[in-house]
C-alpha cells in the first residue's frame, strides 16, 4: 500500500520541532524570575569565534532573582560582562572576580505587556508552522489519490488523522502560551 509514502510520524515530528522551538522562545523570555535559559542567546567573542556563555563558565541561579555565572577563564569576564550588558536582555551584569552577578530587576506592567505580546507572536509563528506541515501532508495525499496510489476514503481517513494531529500540536502551542502568559502577568 501507498501509505508507506505517507509519513504520518515524519510529519508528527516536524510539528513536535515547531512546539519545541516556541518552548526554546519562551524559555529565553524575561518574566522577572532568573532563570539559566534567559541567557540562552547570548554569545560571546571568545578565542576568535562567538560562543554561548554557558560555554565559557557555569551559569546558576542560586536565588528566584539572580543569575551568576562563574567564568573559568579571567579573559573573558569583560568580554563575557559585556556580550549580557549588549544582548538588549535589560540586564545589568556586576563583576566580583571571575564571577558576573546578574540581578534580575521587577518587570513593569508596560514591560509585561509587551512580553505578552511578544510570546503571542511567537505562538503564531508556531501555529503556522504546524499549519504548514499540515498543508504539506495534504498536498501529498492529494497528490497519492491522483496517482492512483492511495483510494478517496484512504485519503479522507488519513487526512482526518492529519487534522486531529495538527489540532493536538495547535492545542500544545495554545496551552503553553497560556502558561506563559500567566507567568509573565503574575505580580
Amino acid at each position: 500500500m501507498a501509505t508507506a509514502e505517507f509519513d504520518k510520524e515524519g510529519l508528527s515530528r516536524r510539528m513536535k520541532g515547531a512546539v519545541q522551538t516556541l518552548r526554546n522562545e519562551f524559555a529565553g523570555l524575561r518574566t522577572g524570575r532568573a532563570s539559566a535559559a534567559l541567557l540562552d542567546p547570548v554569545v560571546v567573542e571568545a578565542y576568535g569565534s562567538e560562543m554561548p556563555v554557558n560555554q565559557i563558565g557555569t551559569v546558576s541561579t542560586p536565588e528566584p532573582r539572580l543569575i551568576t555565572v562563574q567564568i573559568w577563564d579571567k579573559a573573558m569576564v569583560k568580554p563575557a560582562e559585556k556580550a549580557i550588558r549588549d544582548a538588549g536582555l535589560g540586564l545589568n551584569p556586576q563583576v566580583d572576580g571571575q564571577l558576573l552577578r546578574i540581578p534580575i530587576p521587577e518587570l513593569n506592567e508596560e514591560r509585561r505587556k509587551e512580553l505578552a505580546k511578544l510570546a503571542s507572536k511567537y505562538a503564531e509563528h508556531a501555529r503556522v508552522a504546524v499549519r504548514n506541515v499540515r498543508r504539506d501532508g495534504m498536498e501529498l495525499l492529494k497528490k497519492l489519490e491522483k496517482d492512483h496510489k492511495i483510494g478517496q476514503d484512504e485519503h479522507h481517513k488519513l487526512g482526518d488523522e492529519l487534522q486531529k494531529l495538527t489540532d493536538g500540536h495547535i492545542r500544545e502551542i495554545d496551552d503553553a502560551l497560556h502558561a506563559k502568559e500567566q507567568e509573565i502577568m503574575q505580580v
